[in-house]
C-alpha cells in the first residue's frame, strides 16, 4: 500500500512537464538553508537528506532510490532543513514548487495523492524516530530487521543500517558479531 501511494504522486508529478537533470556521485542537490525553488522526483540513483550534526556525524533523514520525491514536505517551506546528497550518478525531473502549488489548487486527484503521499512519509519518519528512541542497540536492530522483512542488506552496507538506527558501524558490528555467536551455540547445544 506504502509503495502505491507514492506511485500515484509520482505518476501525476511526471504528467507535468517538468526539467531532466543528471547528477554525478557525491553531488549536492541542494544543502540546509538553501532556498526551496523546485521539488524533485528521482528517477535513478539514489539520494540521501542528510540532517549534518555539530560533531560531524550525519543522521539520513531520507534514503531516495528510483520512484521517490526528495524533500517533498519542502514544497511547503521556504528554506531546505537537510542537505540532499547524490549517493549513486542520478537522474531526476524538477519542477518549480510555483508550478506544483497551482497544479495542487487546480486538480484534486494530484492533491489528494500528495497529501496520502505526505501521509505514508509522516508514518515511516515515526517508525524512524520510534527506532531511535530505544535505548538498546540490540532494540533498534530488532525493530529495523522487521521493518525491513528480517533482511540485512550485503556485508558492504551495512554501516549504512548503522547510520539509519543511529549507531556507530562498529557497535553495530559487535551486535551482529554476538547474534551470529548466540546462533551457533544455540544450534551447537541442541
Amino acid at each position: 500500500m506504502i509503495a502505491i501511494m507514492s506511485d500515484v504522486f509520482f505518476r501525476l508529478l511526471h504528467q507535468i512537464n517538468g526539467t531532466s537533470r543528471q547528477l554525478a556521485q557525491g553531488a549536492l542537490l541542494f544543502e540546509r538553508g538553501d532556498k526551496v525553488k523546485n521539488l524533485y522526483a528521482l528517477d535513478q540513483g539514489e539520494v540521501r537528506l542528510l540532517r549534518r550534526q555539530p560533531d560531524g556525524a550525519e543522521f539520513i533523514l531520507q534514503r531516495a532510490t528510483s520512484g521517490a520525491i526528495i524533500a517533498e514536505a519542502s514544497l511547503m517551506s521556504v528554506t531546505y532543513h537537510c542537505a540532499a546528497v547524490a549517493i549513486t550518478p542520478v537522474k531526476l525531473t524538477s519542477w518549480s514548487c510555483k508550478l506544483i502549488r497551482a497544479h495542487l489548487d487546480e486538480s484534486r486527484e494530484l492533491a489528494q495523492a500528495y497529501a496520502a503521499h505526505l501521509a505514508t512519509e509522516v508514518r515511516l519518519a515515526r517508525l524512524r524516530g520510534e527506532i531511535a528512541s530505544l535505548r538498546r542497540i540490540a532494540d533498534r536492530l530488532d525493530a529495523w530487521l522487521v521493518w525491513h522483512d528480517g533482511e540485512l542488506p550485503a556485508k558492504g552496507q551495512w554501516r549504512l543500517v548503522a547510520q539509519e538506527i543511529n549507531v556507530t558501524p562498529e557497535a553495530l558490528y559487535r551486535e551482529l558479531a554476538k547474534r551470529r555467536q548466540g546462533g551457533a551455540s544455540s544450534r551447537n547445544a541442541s
